[in-house]
């Protein structure tokens, strides 16, 4: 594992419960303080399903050399990514040196720009994807809840109609984190999301909006109606690749006061990733002091209380008749809290990719070639998910119940 954050934490937990089917567990991040934080928390909940080695490393994973290396001291055979963002291609081209198969979460960012030309995937991962398959490598990306989840979702709706019209994902926390303001991960990775170009794909074709320009209420499962915002994310630049004939949208909760404090902030320019000058000359990056002065999301969990409702509105026909079906996952805070020492995003985020290991490990998702996860059978994954914390339900004409019922 690379990485220490509230994210990690979750993955850390799972991959022990699981270390039956894992084996050993190394986790490496810049800082190893925070990699034997997580290690002490999984000890004392007694995570760890079999005996089995469980240890801490540093490493700078911007250093491709240094990954590499402690891939092959290690023996790790998985890497799953759950760093910044900033890191995925020098921890992909350690996978790719070393053979291990690699997993990660989010698309890759470069600090210095926001919000590049879509499709964001082939800017960065998929100029690899020939020497993965030349190498037989496995790497499977956006393998978190959204992306990820949310694109076997939209494969499995998908799979059981004849033609696909298009693909809303959803993403709604109706949980309370008890503080002014805070976001749920990383702030830096928060705020570039939303200060950018909202794209999405509509009469196969890139459209452009803006963030909080286009909003939709929502009436969901347990979560109920909720306001929704279109962003520009992820998952809608490769199933827009993969279903190019389906319009592909994805809109996320948020109250009027995130809205507002959002607002604020931007106007004044403070979530720039353009390095400033000080009146003393000092040089700083406006979003990395906003991030300084935030709530760590990690220390949001112990009083975060409610649910998340993360789901795909997949629109198509089957017989000649028009069809739709909501495939969705529910999740609580506080549950997640008392299981893992996480609040509900970082497990949403943290489980799948767990899941995912274990099915390279099976051989399932083995691909030997780079993937994303719409392009993989979805149904073993919502098998483990199941069983390791993430059920899934379907939502359409037949009524509301677990996806394989």
């Amino acid at each position: 594992m690379i990485g220490a954050g509230g994210v990690a934490q979750v993955v850390a937990h799972k991959c022990a419960q699981n270390n039956d089917v894992l084996g050993e567990i190394h986790i490496a991040s810049r800082t190893l303080s925070k990699c034997e934080a997580i290690l002490e928390s999984v000890r004392e909940k007694g995570a760890m399903k079999v005996e089995g080695v469980l240890k801490a490393h540093q490493v700078d994973a911007m250093d491709t050399a240094a990954v590499a290396q402690l891939i092959r001291d290690t023996g790790a055979q998985i890497v799953i990514n759950v760093g910044s963002a900033f890191v995925n291609m020098t921890v992909l081209d350690a996978c790719i040196e070393t053979g291990a198969a690699y997993i990660d979460t989010a698309i890759h960012e470069d600090p210095a720009k926001i919000c590049e030309t879509p499709p964001w995937y082939a800017n960065y991962e998929w100029k690899k994807r020939d020497l993965c398959a030349e190498k037989g490598v496995t790497a499977i990306l956006g393998a978190g809840f959204d992306p990820g989840v949310v694109n076997a979702f939209a494969r499995f709706a998908i799979d059981q109609m004849d033609e696909v019209k298009s693909i809303d994902i959803v993403d709604i926390n109706a949980g309370s984190h008890g503080k002014y303001f805070a976001t749920n991960f990383d702030p830096e990775i928060n705020f570039r999301e939303f200060t950018g170009t909202v794209y999405y794909w509509e009469d196969q074709q890139w459209k452009e909006t803006s963030m909080f320009a286009s909003g939709k209420d929502w009436d969901l499962p347990v979560v109920g109606t909720q306001r929704a915002y279109q962003s520009g994310h992820d998952e809608v630049h490769s199933l827009s690749a993969n279903y190019p004939q389906a319009d592909v949208r994805f809109w996320m909760g948020f109250g009027e006061h995130y809205i507002n404090v959002f607002t604020v902030l931007q106007s004044l320019g403070l979530l720039s990733e353009q390095p400033v000058k000080t009146a003393e000359g000092l040089e700083v990056v406006p979003l990395k002091v906003v991030k300084a002065v935030l709530p760590d999301p990690s220390s949001l969990a112990p009083d975060y209380t409610g649910k998340t409702c993360i789901g795909d509105l997949v629109k198509g026909v089957k017989d000649g008749e028009e069809v739709e079906m909501f495939v969705y996952n529910v999740a609580d805070h506080k549950e997640a809290y008392e299981e893992v020492g996480s609040q509900g995003i970082s497990y949403t985020a943290g489980v799948p990719p767990v899941a995912a290991a274990m099915l390279v490990a099976s051989g399932e998702w083995d691909a030997k070639s780079m993937r994303n996860v719409e392009e993989l059978d979805p149904k073993p994954f919502f098998t483990i998910l199941d069983e390791i914390g993430l059920p899934t339900r379907v939502k359409d004409a037949k009524g509301d119940r677990p996806w394989n019922a």
